[in-house]
């Protein structure tokens, strides 16, 4: 067997350099640093579609020349007089049956490791999975897309994936007891049965374990803290920062397993204040909570239930002193726009973890599949709050409530109007802070006479205007007529005789519409006075602008 493994380095030093799933080594450095590369190469064997992974010690790096090796790792001893190989095999998660071979080529000694891909999970070494990128061994978590094409490589639902030697004693009891009675309150016809069933039995029935087994699941919902290692190198942690309205830190905390319970927690230490408004109609002031306790349930169960744990990060809830609260998770947002969850009648077909999100459902974490979102919306829509703000990338989600009414007039006005649909009033809040909409949506708005203005800078229409008494406002942002800009100019030249154009752009720059860009502002400067010159009002001699008359 010898001369196979012989065979194969001599092939493997062939290769031009050093690759992503071999690395060469002239001698022993320490044991952590080889179970660094045998996660890196198990994983990147498995990116690649290798079958194996391989770390050769007594080649030269670069040269490739075979010049031998001192180190012996079948009786090298690792920390604690540990024998090396099963040091590292307890390190390694999951555990993989890698093979060592000692040997010699023209008298050298080689010692050869045949790493297996990584299978159904990544390879991690003391709880960290690494990466090989071109020649150097790095963390997995700092290259989240590669961390995404191995889990999606690996396995359908991480969410269902069984923790080998995890038992019910580590799961949190409090956790299972209070399950049992949202499990039981949602169920009312299984009540007296729930009190009946064993712990087992209930967590089967609850679709948290499958036939007695800890899925990933279990751990996340309700796992005792110290149970996270049976997830690694994935991670489950909620971090709550409040921050100021200067944006600096003022306060953290972390929040780890069981996620039943730490829900509760978090919401406790979200400050979420009183806040005073006039409801419509009436005089007298209301009191309400800047935030509706189902919104933040709700963005807060998604954020657990749609995070991607295998690129290695936690969730995140910032609260801010300016009255906005911010929920952030990893992964990419699947429906791939937050309007075709909003819009479409069915819920979405595709979920990353539908074990998880289906045994929060079954206990009352979240909303029935697909609708929470919509209510969220509608919620603040009926409080004439800010619609949600979703920020949307390859690698993370993120969702910004604001607690209070930015303009309380326009708002309550503007929710009656007759006939705007829930997409003409997310394309309406777009517009009313000043980001982009769409063609599409644009083209919508216009023909309902709702926005008016140039792409990028739509302003509220005259007829939203009139309903939100808020004319003064729109005649602002529309600018004034064009005879008033006409008899700017005159007025200029007659003072001055002759102007420049730059003259003009710095004239009326002020006197132009706030929703104009530059170049658009420039555009119309330059239309203005060519109509004047039609007119036959003014002309252009030597570089500058007269008067007719003059």
């Amino acid at each position: 067997m010898s001369d196979y493994y012989k065979a194969l380095v001599l092939e493997l030093i062939q290769q031009p350099s050093e690759l992503e799933w071999l690395e060469f080594k002239r001698n022993f450095h320490s044991s952590e640093e080889i179970g660094e590369r045998i996660s890196a190469l198990a994983n990147s064997a498995r990116l690649l579609e290798k079958k194996y992974g391989y770390l050769v010690f007594g080649v030269v790096d670069g040269t490739h020349d075979i010049v031998g090796t001192t180190f012996k790792p079948k009786q090298h001893k690792a920390k604690g007089n540990e024998d090396l190989e099963h040091w590292l095999v307890t390190r390694l998660s999951p555990k993989i049956h890698f093979t060592i071979h000692e040997f010699q080529i023209n008298g050298k000694n080689i010692a050869l490791f045949e790493i297996p891909a990584a299978t159904t999970i990544p390879v991690s070494f003391l709880h960290e999975a690494y990466i090989r990128i071109g020649s150097l061994t790095k963390p997995l978590k700092h290259h989240p897309e590669l961390a995404r094409k191995l889990w999606q490589s690996s396995a359908d639902d991480w969410s269902a994936e069984i923790c080998h030697g995890a038992t019910v004693a580590d799961l949190e009891p409090a956790a299972i007891s209070r399950a049992r009675q949202v499990f039981a309150d949602k169920n009312k016809r299984l009540a007296g049965e729930v009190k009946e069933w064993n712990d087992i039995t209930f967590l089967n029935k609850a679709k948290i374990t499958i036939n007695g087994q800890i899925t990933h699941t279990a751990i996340i919902l309700l796992g005792l803290p110290e149970s996270s290692h049976f997830i690694s190198p994935a991670q489950a942690r909620i971090t709550w920062i409040l921050r100021g309205v200067d944006n600096f830190e003022k306060d953290y905390q972390h929040f780890q397993p069981p996620f039943l319970l730490a829900v509760d927690n978090i919401y406790q230490k979200i400050r979420n204040l009183n806040y005073r408004y006039l409801p419509f109609g009436t005089l007298f002031p209301e009191e309400i909570q800047q935030y509706d306790p189902y919104i933040i349930r709700e963005a807060l169960s998604n954020a657990i239930g749609h995070q991607d744990y295998r690129l290695g990060g936690g969730i995140t809830v910032v609260e801010k002193e300016d009255s906005t609260l911010v929920f952030q998770n990893l992964g990419e947002f699947l429906p791939k726009t937050i309007e075709n969850v909003l819009l479409r009648d069915a819920p979405e077909p595709k979920y990353r973890n539908p074990f998880l999100v289906n045994a929060m459902v079954n206990l009352n974490m979240m909303d029935t599949i697909g609708s929470g979102i919509k209510k969220m919306y509608q919620i603040q829509r009926n409080r004439y709050f800010p619609l949600p703000d979703y920020e949307l990338s390859p690698d993370k989600v993120l969702v910004k409530f604001t607690g209070k009414v930015l303009d309380q007039d326009y708002a309550k006005q503007l929710a009656q109007v007759h006939d705007l649909s829930l997409h003409d009033l997310i394309a309406l809040d777009k517009v009313q802070k000043e980001k982009l909409i769409s063609d599409e949506e644009a083209n919508e708005l216009r023909k309902k006479g709702l926005i008016e203005g140039r792409k990028p800078n739509y302003i509220i229409a005259a007829n939203i205007a009139r309903h939100t008494e808020q004319q003064a406002e729109y005649m602002l942002l529309k600018g004034l007529n064009e005879e008033y800009y006409e008899n700017a100019v005159l007025d200029l030249l007659k003072q001055f005789g002759q102007a420049s154009r730059s003259d003009f752009d710095k004239f009326l720059a002020k006197k132009l519409p706030d929703v104009l860009s530059d170049e658009q502002k420039f555009h119309k400067v330059k239309n203005l006075l060519q109509k004047m010159k039609k007119k036959n009002l003014i002309y252009f001699e030597d570089k500058v602008w007269k008067l007719v008359n003059n």
